[in-house]
């Protein structure tokens, strides 16, 4: 068979592999396949353009669909391969070819904004299938006549009717179906070496030949496939004769009656329906759009998944119609499912199951409907239908579903984790608020970054000047631990003043402050002190330190940096945190280059968590969107090389300028490093960029007076080398320029127009109405190239990202706490200390949260004394009620009615309607295999059928009897009690056939060689065991309540008492319980049964009274519960 995978493989080799060469190669190394790869007649880009067109029809809002132009697709597929041209040129300096496809703005007083472009690059994706799509059909013709002229009996009408299939498909999937009729029809021709291979082929063309005689062929069929009715054409001999006439022309030794010859023809028409394309297209529009998908917990689910449990919304499912699920929960339930937690079915309602089959069975019927033969064809007819469907269509429809639903659920993931992303990189640096703070408005301000340590490392201060580089450190041992007592407050004291002389000699801008845990909090309050106290020492604040502010910011990408190569190449002599401080410094002067320093060979970029179900992603599938993501916002960004070359870690984000990749960028740095400065753009061809290279890159590298070049006074810069304006619209930029500087009435001919606009800013447009001014210039069809010119011109390069905004207190709270804390979060806290009104406690992520008593319980306005209910240690699952975010502290909610409100559910779920099918279960339980076992403990009975049996039996009497999961198990079931029964699952292993039993069992842990040694050292001690329990002083007969009505008794006689006793677990058989009250409160605890003792808290006692001795030891032992 033709493997498409095999195939996709075959093409990534041939057209994708790169080679040493293409560093010099005059092409971006992003191109995914190059010109010659692709057909550019106009007819192919036509073809593609509408194809591409329909499929993005389901990736998008209907609104942004139907405003995309055709056209405006094809435009793109042109300067993508004809022009070799990478999105982020298109996207800046072809708008008008594809407006469409674009958000553009031509109001020239609104800063622009940096722009995702998510449709061209889904156009770009749609392109690379549509490249795999005609490659993977020109392959298959080529290997179909091939086929042909290897087999000279081939049928050439089926062979024209694949060829044009495969020409007609639109899909992988559709091709798929083309190929699968053809290994149907087309099998790999055999060496028959054995007599059997030859009379499975014999057969096989007799099957084939009395599945003719049905009528029309499954291609003539699928062909009318659902038109009006299809009548079918007698052959001559089922004109006279009946199915069952017909087929004893064809009994022999391997079909011994005419049933077997109609069981093997239908089975062989229902597998050529069911492989027919158009067949195959018309059910699947049908399933996919009416299948319904439920969802109900397995055994283990219904433990696992609680109320509170991540899964509790969608643990209920019915009906639920595919077309409905969005986001990303079918990656939850189909995790789950493998997990063994959820078990999901596929359906089609039942009116449209029956629309089908009936349908189906219209277009399929005799000529000659009145005779009798007619309509015993017409039922044999009708078997092949419903064969094909049931047996056939629809299970492969659920696979197709399953596939369909995780690559939609997918999709949305990775769009979510790139939108994560971009939140980040298209974030402005940090700013100073005072334009005093700088002369150069886009200097970064001096950063003082912290990060805490435990002391072994300490704590760490380093100092950055304006462009990252590293001036200082300090390291401050005491500064973040609390005062315990006056050495430890003289220790802080002496690291507060070398704080506050390392901040007086360097005069930072800001201080960063790492958000690695709470400690950072009373560190935070330490370091404003050392602020405080510094200030007090002036009589006149300087402006530095009365603008100066700590920051918050998060660790996760420093910590990255700090254990990755690319930090032992650029700080070789810095320890690990002191590598983790400089980046948490640069990550606030320049998150862009920041990011995209991990972006190298190593990728460890990947490592930064930016959405909780990112594992369900492959690693290549999340370097792509981290690609798309930084090729955008770098190339609207831009670089400055000169100032990267004097600051090697800003040259990070040049692998991401268009045009460039990892090799080029790196060769053009290089030499970039080597000439020490670059004084325009043209002289970047002498750099080792061709011409095409050049062409999609030189856009976005700025070139101006920094770095190395500033102390160049004897060079000259071009003045719109420092802006996004390309080099083939300079001439356009120089006549607007000077235009718009006659508007204003400039008469000096020999002033630089382009600079003196530049200098005016904003103030140099307000005479210029720019519609009129492209119609007396009849540019028109030009007006976002002149928009974006005019900006430029006013302001080259300046910043499009998001103006960096300081943490909110809650994202401070994230930060530290490692946790998203907001009001309605379920969390778990232990009970630290109770007051009459209210207890404290310590929620997991180390916040301290408070509990009244109105908010325990319900009834908790009736409670006198909280103490009564709670103890110190006791772990509870709350709500955070309210947060009070100034101290940090949580206030919590645990009542029911509270924990119960949950706005997570799905809206299709429906726990009462699942459990209609749940109670119709038992009857498929009831059946089993009958089995060849002879020992006295075993029955061939059924589950429901063992529980009658030892209804009248006493307790710990047992029977062995055929498990419902299949031939290799079997079920040991036992009396626990009167009404309760317990059903250990015994697995069979070595066995011979499906009737005798095992050569081993293994029940539980323990593996046994037959059912009298399993009986002998497993039921026996098993037994024993229950018996004493039964048999103890402290036993109590009756339900769960009615054994705690009993103690509450005992407790009211002898009140100073702690009184218990054992009952057996109704909802948990084979288990008991242990009940206690103490003081008020009942308690109650599993005790489990094994052959080799009693559990109790996770300890195995041998003997029941060295149980109770320890339970009386421990009794208040409230932790070990709780492990």
């Amino acid at each position: 068979m033709s493997d498409p995978l095999e195939i996709r493989n075959n093409l990534k080799k041939r057209k994708l592999k790169h080679g040493p060469d293409e560093i010099f190669a005059d092409i971006h190394e992003r191109v995914v396949h190059s010109s010659k790869d692709h057909q550019s007649d106009g007819i192919s880009i036509e073809e593609e353009s509408n194809w591409i067109h329909a499929q993005l029809r389901p990736l998008l809002k209907e609104s942004d669909h139907d405003r995309i132009n055709i056209d405006d697709i094809a435009n793109f597929l042109v300067l993508h391969h004809v022009e070799k041209l990478e999105i982020p040129f298109i996207a800046m300096y072809r708008k008008e070819q594809c407006r469409s496809l674009l958000e553009i703005d031509f109001d020239l007083d609104h800063k622009p904004e940096a722009v995702w472009h998510k449709v061209l690059w889904m156009i770009q994706d749609l392109d690379r299938q549509w490249l795999l799509l005609r490659e993977r059909k020109v392959f298959l013709l080529g290997f179909y006549y091939s086929r042909l002229f290897q087999q000279e009996s081939a049928n050439q009408f089926l062979l024209d009717s694949l060829v044009r299939s495969v020409k007609a498909a639109e899909t992988e999937r559709e091709v798929d179906d083309v190929d699968s009729k053809f290994c149907l029809h087309f099998p790999p021709p055999r060496d028959y070496t054995s007599c059997a291979q030859h009379n499975n082929t014999n057969s096989n063309s007799v099957l084939r030949e009395a599945a003719n005689k049905f009528g029309y062929s499954s291609e003539q069929v699928g062909l009318a496939w659902p038109l009006k009715k299809l009548l079918v054409g007698e052959t001559e001999v089922a004109k006279e004769t009946s199915p069952e006439e017909m087929a004893l022309n064809y009994v022999s030794a391997m079909f011994e009656h005419p049933q077997a010859v109609l069981t093997g023809a239908r089975h062989v028409a229902a597998t050529e329906l069911s492989c027919e394309p158009s067949i195959k297209k018309c059910v699947r529009r049908i399933y996919m759009q009416n299948a319904l998908v439920s969802v109900s917990p397995t055994p283990l689910g219904n433990m696992a998944i609680d109320s509170f449990h991540q899964l509790a919304g969608v643990k209920w499912l019915r009906g639920k119609p595919l077309t409905m699920f969005e986001g990303t929960q079918w990656l939850l339930i189909h995790k789950a499912e493998e997990d063994n937690l959820l078990q999901v079915s596929f359906k089609l309602p039942e009116n449209c199951m029956y629309t089908l089959v009936s349908e189906c069975s219209k277009h399929f019927p005799s000529a000659g409907v009145s005779s009798k033969c007619a309509q015993l064809w017409d039922k044999q007819r009708k078997l092949i239908l419903e064969e094909a469907l049931d047996g056939f269509l629809l299970p492969s429809m659920e696979k197709e579903a399953r596939l369909l639903l995780t690559s939609k659920a997918k999709v949305q993931l990775l769009s979510e984790y790139g939108h994560n992303l971009w939140n980040k990189v298209s974030e402005a640096p940090y700013t100073k608020h005072n334009p005093e703070f700088s002369t150069n408005e886009e200097a970064a301000p001096r950063v003082l970054a912290c990060c805490w340590g435990p002391g072994n490392p300490a704590t760490t201060f380093v100092m950055l000047d304006s462009f990252g580089e590293l001036l200082d450190v300090l390291y401050a041992d005491s500064i973040s631990l609390p005062p315990k007592n006056a050495d430890s407050r003289q220790c802080i004291k002496k690291d507060k003043d070398r704080l506050l002389k390392f901040m007086e000699d360097h005069k930072p801008g800001v201080v960063a402050l790492g958000a690695a845990n709470l400690s950072c909090a009373r560190l935070k309050d330490n370091i404003f002190e050392v602020m405080f106290e510094m200030a007090g020492d002036f009589t006149e604040v300087p402006n530095w330190i009365y603008d100066l502010s700590i920051v918050y910011v998060d660790e996760s990408l420093p910590r990255i940096y700090q254990n990755s190569q690319i930090s032992g190449e650029q700080l070789p002599h810095q320890s690990g945190i002191e590598r983790r401080a400089v980046a948490l410094g640069r990550y606030l002067q320049n998150p862009l280059a920041m990011v995209a320093t991990l972006c190298g060979q190593g990728r460890e970029i990947l490592s930064w968590n930016l959405h909780s179900l990112e594992n369900f992603l492959d690693p290549d599938e999340k370097y792509r969107m981290v690609e798309q993501v930084m090729v955008d916002i770098t190339n609207q960004v831009g670089i400055d090389l000169n100032l990267a070359s004097s600051h090697e870690w800003l040259f990070s984000p040049l692998q991401f300028i268009s045009g460039l990749g990892l090799r080029k960028a790196a060769s053009l740095q290089s030499s970039l490093i080597r000439a020490g400065s670059v004084f325009s753009r043209k002289d970047l061809i002498n750099h080792g960029l061709a011409k095409q290279v050049f062409v999609n890159a030189v856009g976005f590298l700025r070139i101006r007076r920094s770095g190395l070049a500033a102390s160049s006074s004897s060079q000259s810069f071009h003045l719109l080398d420092d802006t996004r304006i390309h080099p083939e619209s300079y001439g356009l930029a120089q006549e607007l320029a000077k235009d718009i500087y006659d508007l204003r009435g400039g008469d000096n001919y020999n002033v630089n127009a382009t600079e003196r606009v530049r200098d005016d800013g904003a103030a140099s447009l307000r005479n210029l109405v720019l519609d009129e001014y492209l119609g007396s210039r009849k540019q028109e069809s030009k007006k976002e190239t002149y928009s974006s010119i005019i900006r430029e011109l006013c302001g080259g390069f300046k910043d499009w990202r998001r103006q960096y905004s300081e943490p909110s207190t809650d994202e401070e709270l994230s930060m530290i706490t490692g946790e998203t804390i907001t009001e309605g979060r379920i969390m778990q806290a232990t009970v630290k200390r109770v007051r009459t009104g209210k207890a404290v406690c310590l929620v997991d992520c180390g916040l301290t949260g408070t509990l009244l008593k109105e908010d325990y319980s319900d009834d908790g306005k009736d409670i006198l004394d909280l103490s009564n209910r709670l103890f110190e240690g006791d772990v509870l699952t709350c709500k955070i009620k309210s947060t009070q975010k100034n101290l940090p502290r949580l206030f919590l909610v645990c009542k029911e009615s509270e924990m119960r409100n949950n706005g997570n559910l799905d809206p299709y779920y429906h726990e009462e309607g699942v459990q209609i099918e749940k109670e119709m279960a038992p009857k498929e339980k009831d059946r089993f295999k009958f089995r060849m076992i002879v020992h006295p403990s075993f029955r061939n009975i059924t589950a429901h059928q063992a529980t009658e049996y030892l209804s009248d039996k006493q307790f710990g009497d047992c029977v062995v009897h055929p498990s419902s999961r299949g031939v290799n198990y079997l079920t040991l079931t036992l009396k626990i009690y009167d009404n309760v029964y317990v059903h250990k699952e015994i697995v069979e292993g070595m066995k011979e056939d499906d009737v005798c039993i095992g050569k081993t069992l293994r029940i539980g842990e323990e593996t046994y060689e037959c059912l009298d040694w399993m009986m002998d050292w497993y039921v026996g001690p098993w037994v024993a065991r229950l018996v004493t329990i039964l048999n103890h002083r402290k036993f109590r007969t009756g339900t769960q309540p009615e054994v705690d009505d009993l103690l509450r008794i005992e407790k009211g006689k002898n009140p100073k008492m702690v009184v218990y006793g054992f009952g057996v677990s109704h909802e948990h058989p084979g288990t008991f319980i242990l009940s206690y009250i103490r003081s008020i409160h009942l308690h109650h605890e599993y005790i489990g049964l094994s052959p080799k003792g009693f559990k109790f808290r996770k300890k195995m006692f041998q003997e029941l009274g060295m149980l109770v001795a320890y339970f009386k030891r421990h009794i208040h032992d409230r932790s070990l519960k709780h492990q």
